[in-house]
């Protein structure tokens, strides 16, 4: 190895392979001993999380010359990792692998989204025989691999593509009767696998590659679902708790490669109180919130210093990063968001996470404290960014959707409110316009206000912008920008346009809770609630989960006006189930009348559902 790192790739020179240099017969005389330090021992501690390994494997589907006369490797998907050379050639014969995501307009090799990263992998041979070679320090983002001096025909036995992740167990399956929909969900796992390596970061291919702390947190959710992430999240908060600055902010990105300086940015410093709850309630481990209850009193303290009158408006705060766009004014009706209006939602919503924590852990106190901390936080909202009628001085679809969603206003605002957010979606014609941090929360809001018909709208939309925009334009993981290419191919500018960004993959947490219906009522799901949302023209969904208790299960399917909601809820645990219903009696259990099953208690109807516990097992519900 003559160089290995992490942006640039690695350079590697077989001609000076020393024959037998690991056998105890060889001769090491003109080797230079390693310098050994000694350390306190206190610091050396174990870790718990799972560690990097090789995964799928992919084969070329396609190998071609590009108009400009390149040679280029299509694996088909974008994904993080190495490629795995064979080979036969001369000695110093040097073959230069280059790695990207997508090709230009034209149908050419395209690098300029990676900056100053290089992504170059050089192999030097050292012609003995057939050759096998991967790189050993490094990794690139890539679905398209250029390659430079193969020796004689390039064919796909030589070369396969080697995904590389935190060896996180896969606990969720999604798939639906939208084809669309399927590949949104395959994207947004593969968003996950690509940037979940060690620790969360925003993407995996150009010069930055960091543990931002708002994408990760916006994030949090829908990882859980898609695969096993408690270890992960526990690890990373300990990084979060070490890099935590004394005055209780927190970096805009773990571990904190950027400085003192670069910290305290609402709805990324937030991930030090929303992960551990996220994670909380997904396993029903309380030990990260006593691990992190310190720092999440730290940064609720911080943002409580930084405020005048319980109103927090100072500071720099990226915002509702990469919205519809900040040129959008359409008849005043813009998407931007005012960033303090955005701080003071998250302010609230870190606080009513510190109430909830401080429950859980039996600390009265801090509850008492927090609580009434929160009454001021949503008062100092009220006062600031409330009009006498109702409105919020921020039109926005975020502003609405982070106010209903934090309950910063009060009970008879909140109706109005979410008529405003649609009304707005509709002047956008039935498009979102949210960025980083209203996206997780919008379709969310909107099924919980009884507009889930419009929640669907967003989710089926295939233009711009949309999630599935990019799924039509052939994405395989998703991107940084709603449009990193747009419609006539060309690209958004190179400066930060990753095609590798799992940020807007949050809508995978409202597939999961909303379109399926899987959600938690009880920590780890030791009580869980089945509600499934029967809408977007879908036909049918199937979901499953794999918690510490066992599989959940929700799988619907509609027929000839008919539901049917297959429904498991695993050993020891119990269920309540909503099903689609006007009335019990038009409810069947396993073919029986649901009035003459036992072990299945109705309690109750609830705006078109009929409620239903059951404990463990499997059942099917079929109604009209």
């Amino acid at each position: 190895i003559r160089s290995s790192e992490i942006y640039n790739g690695e350079l590697y020179d077989a001609r000076e392979d020393k024959n037998g240099w690991a056998t105890a017969s060889y001769n090491d005389q003109h080797w230079t001993g390693v310098v050994t330090e000694d350390f306190p021992k206190t610091h050396l501690i174990s870790t718990y999380n799972e560690p990097i390994k090789k995964h799928e494997v992919f084969k070329p589907v396609k190998i071609f010359r590009t108009p400009k006369g390149e040679q280029v490797v299509d694996f088909g998907q974008n994904l993080v990792g190495f490629v795995q050379l064979n080979v036969k050639g001369k000695k110093g014969d040097k073959i230069v692998l280059s790695h990207a995501e997508v090709l230009d307009k034209a149908g050419n090799f395209y690098i300029d989204n990676l900056r100053a990263a290089k992504q170059l992998n050089t192999y030097i041979l050292n012609g003995n025989e057939e050759e096998a070679y991967e790189p050993h320090f490094t990794f690139q983002g890539f679905r398209y691999v250029k390659v430079e001096g193969f020796p004689g025909e390039l064919k796909p036995e030589n070369l396969k593509a080697i995904a590389l992740y935190s060896d996180m167990k896969p606990t969720g399956n999604f798939s639906t009767s939208h084809a669309l929909i399927n590949q949104l969900q395959h994207n947004i796992q593969w968003g996950q696998k690509g940037n979940f390596l060690d620790v969360p970061t925003d993407c995996p291919q150009r010069d930055e590659r960091l543990g931002w702390t708002g994408d990760a947190q916006v994030f949090a959710r829908t990882a859980a679902y898609n695969m096993q992430v408690n270890n992960f999240f526990a690890k990373w908060m300990k990084d979060v708790a070490a890099d935590q600055l004394p005055n209780g902010s927190v970096p805009f990105v773990i571990p904190n490669v950027l400085g003192p300086s670069s910290a305290g940015s609402t709805g990324w410093a937030d991930a030090a109180t929303i992960i551990p709850w996220n994670m909380y309630m997904a396993y029903g481990d309380k030990k990260i919130l006593e691990d992190q209850y310190p720092g999440m009193k730290a940064w609720v303290g911080y943002m409580e210093q930084q405020s005048k009158n319980d109103l927090w408006n100072t500071g720099f705060h990226f915002g509702d990063w990469l919205f519809y766009r900040p040129d959008d004014d359409n008849d005043g009706r813009a998407a931007i968001t005012d960033k303090y209006l955005i701080a003071q939602c998250f302010f609230a919503h870190s606080t009513q996470l510190m109430i909830n924590t401080a429950q859980v852990l039996g600390k009265q106190e801090d509850v008492t404290k927090y609580t009434a901390l929160l009454q001021k936080v949503k008062d100092a909202f009220l006062k600031e960014y409330v009009t006498p009628n109702g409105r919020l001085v921020s039109g926005s679809q975020t502003a609405y959707v982070l106010a209903l969603n934090f309950d910063m206003l009060p009970e008879n605002l909140r109706a109005s409110s979410a008529e405003r957010l649609v009304q707005n979606i509709k002047d956008y014609n039935t498009h979102l316009t949210t960025g980083f941090l209203g996206t997780p929360y919008l379709c969310h809001v909107l099924t919980r206000f009884g507009y889930t018909d419009v929640a669907y709208k967003l989710l089926m939309n295939e233009t711009y912008p949309s999630w599935l925009y990019p799924v039509k334009m052939g994405a395989t993981t998703i991107w940084e920008r709603w449009d990193g290419q747009k419609p006539d191919s060309s690209f958004q500018t190179p400066g930060m346009n990753s095609f590798n960004h799992y940020a807007y993959g949050a809508i995978g947490d409202w597939m999961y809770r909303a379109v399926a219906g899987i959600q938690e009522i009880e920590p780890g799901y030791k009580k869980i609630k089945i509600m499934p949302h029967v809408g977007g023209d879908l036909t049918h969904v199937a979901a499953d989960l794999q918690t510490y208790y066992g599989t959940v299960s929700s799988h619907w399917k509609v027929n000839d006006g008919e539901i049917e909601l297959n429904v498991t809820v695993p050993p020891n645990t119990n269920a309540i189930v909503y099903v689609p219903a006007k009335e019990t009696e038009n409810i069947k259990e396993s073919g029986k009348l649901l009035s003459t099953v036992k072990g299945a208690k109705v309690t109750g109807k609830q705006a078109g559902y009929v409620t239903v516990e059951i404990g463990s097992g499997k059942y099917q519900f079929t109604s009209k």
